[in-house]
């Protein structure tokens, strides 16, 4: 017990991976794979129950213990249904498209660092299968990648519902695409590494600085250090993969199923499986930018220090992942879906301005912190900068609505011959038509037989 407490964490170095062996390497390989595929069978069942819990309803609670086989057995059922490919489909882009998804998204997990520097079979390696100075570069390369199996798949169907979600996909990946590269600008700027595991190891101890005079440890958390970022990273993240609120390229009630609607059998389980592979993976990668990575929680390494070394790391890692799949999934039984325009403009009017915005701010701050300035001069400075930014936000002329004209001005406004329209406020006047056929009725018989009056 006195050696867990005594137990540190080590970091790993660039140097660590290069003495790995390969059956080692091997292994963690292996493991990632199988790791990442039963983790989509838990996502899957955990989306499910969650939102059924949000519904007040029963989910999935047939198949094994409570039904937390439900995911395992359609993943076994859909390799074995029928396949059908629509005859104007090229079949060999046809083919490759959803491969393609599959393979960045297991790929994009290469370089996610899962604990620190362990003993495996009497070797010492890190938890990570490998790392390079530009880590972070090669995950946000897999992900624009990963843009073109979905474009393929849409444009090789042959049909016009999965090309329109095609093209909805890749312009609204590519445009958050762009929120989340410089929401990790900042990152860059605050570890001075684009190395995973470097990032991490900069997030292991708070930032002592000086206010006015008192010396102040900021929180290690990058998620509370650069709290713009963090959020304009989490929203992006939900538009690059595609979820609600913001899944319009597979909007139901307007593309049936978006740019997979001609897909079955076992090419449908690959997208399917890259979707939840990819809300894995953002996960673990803000788990890994903002959330400190496979370090415990401060309350809980002040009393365990040893709460961050060996394979204990797994359990933080994989807790601020499930926590935020959980993120994830209660806003898709939270919000309803965004408008396509209403969504595209969000991208590129709110978050790439404030992220712009945000980057230059804290380059000055970094600058005046070098011990170019003083203390106070630097707190003041970069308040009133701060003061100025949101009055310009503030006072930044909007949109002006136009008119609201009435049904007088609206049916004035209408050129001569065309059709009625009608108007926004659901009140419909009466059929001109309607006038007319009373008008031309013959009058009702005065007397005589109730069988000869005309009704």
């Amino acid at each position: 017990m006195n050696l867990l407490l005594a137990a540190h964490a080590e970091d790993p170095t660039l140097q660590t991976f290069e003495q790995d062996v390969w059956w080692i390497t091997l292994i963690k390989l292996l493991g990632v794979f199988v790791l990442l595929l039963l983790l989509t069978l838990f996502t899957i069942n955990y989306e499910r129950k969650v939102v059924a819990r949000m519904a007040v309803r029963p989910g999935p609670n047939q198949v094994g213990p409570k039904g937390w086989l439900t995911s395992l057995s359609d993943g076994l059922k859909l390799p074995f249904k029928e396949e059908i490919i629509p005859r104007t489909a090229d079949k060999v882009v046809y083919f490759i498209a959803p491969v393609i998804s599959a393979t960045t998204a297991f790929t994009a997990f290469s370089v996610i660092p899962f604990g620190g520097v362990v003993t495996m079979f009497g070797h010492r390696t890190a938890l990570q299968l490998t790392d390079v100075p530009v880590s972070v570069l090669v995950l946000l390369a897999c992900s624009s990648m990963s843009v073109y199996g979905v474009v393929l798949a849409g444009w090789a169907s042959g049909s016009t519902y999965p090309l329109l979600g095609g093209l909805r996909s890749s312009a609204q990946m590519i445009s958050y695409e762009v929120a989340m590269g410089l929401s990790i600008v900042a990152v860059f700027m605050t570890a001075g590494s684009m190395s995973t595991s470097q990032i991490v190891a900069a997030q292991s101890s708070g930032d002592p600085t000086k206010i006015f005079g008192a010396e102040i440890t900021m929180p290690g958390w990058y998620c509370l250090q650069l709290l713009p970022s963090f959020l304009i990273y989490v929203i992006s993240a939900v538009g690059e993969t595609n979820r609600a609120p913001f899944d319009l390229p597979e909007a139901e009630s307007e593309l049936v199923g978006g740019f997979h609607t001609e897909y079955s059998s076992f090419k449908f389980a690959l997208f399917f499986l890259a979707e939840y592979i990819n809300m894995i993976t953002v996960s673990a990668f803000c788990t890994t930018l903002f959330l400190g990575g496979w370090r415990a929680p401060w309350p809980i390494t002040a009393i365990w220090a040893g709460a961050s070394s060996g394979y204990f790391a797994l359990i933080w890692f994989f807790l601020k992942v499930f926590a935020l799949l959980f993120g994830f999934i209660w806003l898709r039984a939270t919000l309803p879906r965004l408008r396509y325009d209403q969504f595209m403009r969000f991208g590129w009017k709110v978050l790439i301005p404030i992220n712009l915005v945000w980057i230059l701010f804290l380059a000055y701050f970094k600058i005046a912190r070098s011990g170019a300035l003083s203390d106070e001069v630097r707190w003041i400075s970069t308040a009133a900068i701060a003061l100025i930014v949101l009055i310009v936000a503030w006072a930044w002329p909007a949109k002006e609505k136009p008119k609201q004209l009435s049904l007088e001005e609206e049916l004035a406004r209408r050129p001569p011959g065309s059709f009625p329209v009608p108007p926004m406020d659901l009140q419909v006047p009466p059929s001109p038509r309607a006038r007319r056929a009373v008008a031309e009725r013959a009058p009702a018989a005065v007397g005589g037989d109730s069988e000869s009056k005309e009704v």
